[in-house]
């Protein structure tokens, strides 16, 4: 098999993929410029929401972490 038939072949197939897409863009809802929008904004919302803790729950989880790190210790002290 030659490069050149390779390459007809590889055109072919890239041929009929892009009338098979052009075939789904035009039944589907979804345009490349609506998913491209949608996936901005998705990345947007994610990235711009910051979470925050109130003081309890920052003490919650201090105090846990204090006795997990102690109960480690006493297992080290153990052995």
């Amino acid at each position: 098999m030659g490069i050149d038939s390779i390459l007809a072949e590889i055109d072919a197939e890239i041929a009929r993929l892009t009338q098979a897409r052009a075939l789904l863009a035009s039944m589907g809802s979804a345009t490349p410029a609506a998913t491209k929008v949608k996936a901005a904004t998705k990345t947007a919302k994610k990235a711009g929401k910051k979470r925050t803790l109130s003081p309890e729950a920052r003490k919650r989880i201090a105090d846990a972490q204090r006795k997990r790190w102690a109960a480690q210790r006493a297992k080290t002290k153990a052995k």
